[in-house]
């Protein structure tokens, strides 16, 4: 098995002093949608929306139609009555929208319309997100490169990009796979497998064809990835105590390495909201991102409430139903939250008190959860730089692993993060294991070749076909 070759390695971070790293400032803002500048010292709401409970079919069309209209008309006015100084919509497609290329794009112009009407009269800056659904995985196993799925995911990206999206991002779904049955048995070897091998492969391969579209439809920017459908299922399940929340923190580290391959091959940002590995994607790159923590409970909970926010540059609410609360429609009411949180982010930058609000930020959180203790300045700077310290993806997967243990140990040890007995053991197995991986990728493929080879195609990969087993895998439990 040959090692990937990125397009483009970051070798250094590009900010290395983590009292650098703070919200509403990156190296490298980001220009796009109607004159808004991402990154550039103010943070701004991304709102993020989705349908109520409905059908989506050729003869309810008309009424998603009226959905999404109502959603943007809503937003907007929110958002012009509390002078908010930017926004930016995320338009998520759901499969029916992606498997009908046709129905996302119309989507995206009715949104994109909204917003150049709004900047046209009231001179409100906005960027539209728009974010097809990755619908490569509907066969087992999943055809990633090629096939009816992936040629309307294509195609999608197209049509959207045409119809007026100014930042294209996805959340992909290469190697998940695995990587769902080595979470469900702690299997730490077959998570390395699954995001540092498979996942960086498809990685690279589906991001330069999206950077390409963009490039053929700019001024749209290749926004980025998310682990959503690795570390946030790893933090979903640890927060019903399905697995140890050291082993989320250690997944959530990992999957920095691979949302980073989004950059190595073009993405400039802004990431995804739902991608909490952000901070280290930030550190590395340089680029602006999109965070969501106590503004997207309406979507899921997290142990990531406050310091979620000390560095982003775009506030999110993760999705929230077209439904209607006292106040309003939901989507609206979020508008009004994020802006809120916004307006306090930009306050405390203009009258210099941006680093004592971000240090309460993460103060509030970064003791009280392994999850949390990995997304400090401190320790993403850590992880950001065991990252770019190694030459290919494997071994990045790997370093970040290990940074993110012994950030853990030292917690336990200080005395600064407690661990039941159970998540301490954990730990130690957790440690246990990435001492004894194989140095190399190649030394590790046979074995997972034999352990998981009937849920992955190796040619979805740019990989030899590679033997596998029959019957359920030994997970050395």
């Amino acid at each position: 098995m040959s090692e990937i070759a990125p397009p483009h390695v970051f070798t250094s971070p590009a900010i290395a002093d983590p009292q650098n790293l703070i919200f509403g400032r990156a190296p490298k803002p980001v220009r796009c949608g109607f004159d808004l500048v991402i990154g550039a010292g103010e943070v701004f709401p991304e709102v993020n929306f989705t349908l109520p409970a409905i059908g989506i079919e050729t003869a309810t069309w008309p009424q998603v139609r009226e959905h999404y209209r109502e959603i943007a008309q809503a937003v907007v006015r929110r958002a012009l009555a509390l002078g908010v100084p930017g926004l930016v919509l995320e338009f998520e497609l759901l499969p029916a929208m992606t498997e009908t290329p046709e129905w996302g794009a119309e989507i995206t112009a009715l949104l994109h319309a909204h917003l150049r009407e709004a900047h046209q009269k009231h001179g409100l800056k906005s960027a539209l997100r728009v974010t097809p659904t990755d619908i490569r995985d509907q066969t087992r196993p999943p055809r990633l490169r090629g096939g009816e799925a992936w040629e309307r995911l294509r195609r999608s990206f197209d049509l959207c990009l045409e119809a007026g999206a100014d930042i294209l991002s996805i959340e992909s779904v290469g190697g998940k796979e695995v990587h769902d049955e080595a979470l469900v048995y702690g299997d730490v070897r077959g998570l390395v497998f699954a995001l540092g091998v498979l996942a960086m492969r498809d990685m690279h391969w589906l991001w330069e064809r999206m950077a390409a579209a963009c490039a053929a439809h700019a001024p749209a920017v290749p926004g980025g990835d998310s682990a959503c459908g690795f570390a946030n299922t790893a933090m979903q399940l640890a927060h019903q105590r399905m697995l140890p929340e050291v082993l989320a923190a250690v997944v959530r580290a990992m999957s920095a390495a691979r949302s980073l391959a989004a950059f190595e091959a073009g993405a400039i940002g802004p990431s995804k909201d739902c991608a909490y590995e952000g901070p280290i994607l930030k550190a590395i790159t340089g680029c602006p991102i999109s965070m969501e923590g106590k503004s997207a409970t309406c979507a899921h909970f997290s142990p990531l409430g406050n310091i979620a926010g000390a560095m982003c540059d775009l506030w999110s609410n993760e999705s929230v139903q077209n439904i209607r609360l006292l106040s309003g429609s939901a989507p609206e009411a979020y508008t009004e939250l994020l802006a809120y949180d916004c307006r306090l982010m930009n306050t405390a930058a203009a009258r210099g008190g941006a680093l004592t609000l971000r240090d309460w930020l993460v103060a509030s959180d970064e003791h009280l959860s392994p999850q949390a203790a990995v997304l400090s300045p401190a320790a993403v700077s850590r992880i950001a730089a065991a990252i770019v310290a190694e030459a290919n993806p494997y071994r990045r997967t790997v370093g970040a692993g290990q940074t993110a243990v012994s950030i853990l140990n030292e917690h336990r040890e200080a005395g600064t993060l407690r661990l039941s007995a159970k998540e301490t053991q954990w730990l130690a197995r957790i440690e246990r294991e990435f001492a004894a991986l194989p140095a190399r990728e190649d030394g590790l493929a046979e074995e997972m070749a034999g352990r998981y080879g009937r849920l992955f195609d190796p040619a979805s990969y740019g990989l030899a076909s590679a033997p596998t087993h029959a019957g359920v895998p030994s997970h050395g439990r």
